[in-house]
């Protein structure tokens, strides 16, 4: 066995075993549930009170914003392209739900989009890239509503006539900005909870859909899946259960290896989970309001690293692993 070899190997056993939070220090209160990981330097961040924080400097230094006219907003999703440009989106019925715009590093903020319909409430926001990117909302009449944007700066409806109808009583969490994400060039991913746990497909940027039945957990307003990451679009990982039991670990994780059309369920976290992403083809970790868990064998085993209650993590990388949560909680994961 080469050297390098031997010590990669170490690494990477070193990193599943040792990892733990280290918080950061973020001169706010506000409970954040979006998170953009951009590089290992540049981290943007979004919260309650019209917060935006954002790291250049991989965390040694928090420039921590308020939107102007967005004080009593909640942003629960945020994404970042570089240090100056990022999209945030609020939650809330009627014109709560809004999607604001960035491309100075936060000086100024760009309302692109301001809900007018009292049936709708947006929950996260994707992009494929800085021009093109597609918000969701709870069902409207029947069906999610999604809005899209192919310039960066306008927002119209998006024809949802071939998209599955919701059942009665579908919604999504809105509780990391991650029940709606983006893959390859041109797929699409819809979770929902509620009275079904279910599985949205599209391969043309929303324009067809197909749905698929999970094995999660659902039945109550509070369970469902809460949280999906993938890998390259063919591998996919849900995590949800129930919050209102956050220590409960029935049917609360799943995952696929053909895009989504078969699901496993799985075992093996702690509780209920909120956030998941991938670290690489083979690390994911999993956050929620009792701890952490992390599997280096593609979700098929997990061990608890954390007791933090945190909402959301995202990773570009092994050096670039964050998460966020209530009360301006803000952490780097250290992997030795």
């Amino acid at each position: 066995m080469k050297p390098i070899f031997v010590a990669i190997v170490i690494f990477i056993s070193a990193f599943g075993v040792s990892a733990q939070w280290i918080k950061q220090t973020v001169e706010t209160k506000a409970s954040f549930r979006g998170l953009s990981v951009v590089s290992e330097r540049v981290v943007w961040a979004s919260g309650t009170g019209g917060t935006v924080i954002k790291t250049t400097d991989g965390g040694k230094v928090w420039s921590v914003m308020t939107v102007p006219g967005a004080e009593k907003l909640d942003f629960r999703d945020i994404e970042a392209f570089d240090a100056n440009t990022a999209y945030i989106l609020s939650i809330g019925n009627g014109d709560a739900s809004r999607i604001y715009k960035t491309t100075d590093s936060g000086k100024t903020w760009e309302l692109q989009f301001t809900n007018k319909d009292e049936k709708a409430f947006y929950d996260a926001i994707a992009c494929w890239d800085r021009d093109n990117c597609i918000a969701m909302s709870d069902p409207v009449d029947g069906k999610f509503r999604l809005i899209e944007t192919k310039n960066g700066d306008s927002w119209s409806i998006l024809d949802n006539s071939k998209m599955p109808p919701a059942k009665e009583g579908e919604a999504a969490f809105a509780a990391s900005g991650t029940c709606l994400i983006t893959a390859r060039k041109n797929n699409l991913y819809l979770v929902s909870g509620g009275s079904a746990a279910r599985f949205f497909s599209s391969w043309d940027r929303g324009k067809t859909w197909t749905v698929y039945e999970t094995p999660m957990i659902k039945g109550t307003l509070g369970s469902g899946i809460f949280s999906i990451a993938t890998r390259d679009g063919k591998f996919v990982a849900m995590v949800g259960g129930n919050y209102e039991k956050p220590t409960e670990s029935i049917s609360n994780l799943a995952v696929t290896d053909w895009y989504g059309q078969t699901w496993k369920l799985g075992t093996g976290l702690s509780g209920y989970r909120s956030g998941v992403a991938y670290i690489d083809r083979n690390t994911i970790i999993a956050v929620g309001t009792n701890g952490t868990d992390i599997s280096r064998d593609r979700g098929a085993t997990w061990k608890k690293i954390g007791d933090e209650n945190l909402n959301a993590v995202a990773a570009k990388g092994r050096r670039a692993v964050w998460a966020v949560g209530p009360a301006g909680a803000v952490y780097r994961l250290s992997g030795r």
